[in-house]
């Protein structure tokens, strides 16, 4: 199997009431502390080639992610991490919260770090250009510095300002 059969959110909550079927939550830890749908496994798709995933012989696996698009683009990976039939909620935990039904939310969990780098990037090109507007051309530097470290990001898969916005204060996890 290659693919994921789709599941709309009644249906999946359904199935996962009733026992038939364990919800796995394929975005990242920090993604998954602000906002889950109560019951689900968090299962990152990045550390997924390490995990252990052990499932009742009667239990599917209906996989999501927020919005369905992660989950549709590694639909064939995560297909093969099960025995027997897979699914995904249809439109993931977007559609599932339309729909009314229920999720768990932390707010003093820290934002999640995609949107971090997007609010800190975005406001670094913003105070360039306007720098560079008012103060001095030498400014426009600061928003090409930043375009090029998101194009490498891009690129390479690797992030250097979510790297040392995961290391700020507010997004260490306390020592258990």
């Amino acid at each position: 199997m290659s693919t994921l059969t789709k599941l709309t959110p009644q249906d999946t909550a359904d199935r996962v009431k009733s026992g038939e079927a364990v919800l796995i939550d394929i975005r990242e830890p920090d993604e998954y502390a602000r906002e889950h749908i109560p019951g689900a496994i968090s299962l990152p798709v990045s550390a997924l080639n390490e995990a252990d995933l052990k499932l009742d012989a009667d239990q599917h696996a209906i996989f999501h992610c927020k919005s369905g698009m992660r989950t549709d683009t590694n639909c064939a990976v995560l297909a093969h991490r099960v025995e027997g039939e897979a699914f995904m909620l249809e439109g993931g935990l977007d559609a599932w919260r339309s729909h009314g039904l229920p999720t768990a939310k932390d707010a003093k969990a820290p934002l999640e770090i995609n949107r971090q780098v997007q609010i800190t990037a975005g406001s670094l090109v913003f105070f360039g250009v306007l720098m560079g507007w008012f103060v001095a051309p030498a400014w426009f530097g600061v928003s090409a510095f930043v375009g090029a470290g998101l194009m490498f990001a891009g690129l390479s898969g690797w992030c250097g300002m979510a790297t040392l916005l995961q290391a700020m204060p507010w997004n260490r996890r306390p020592s258990v």
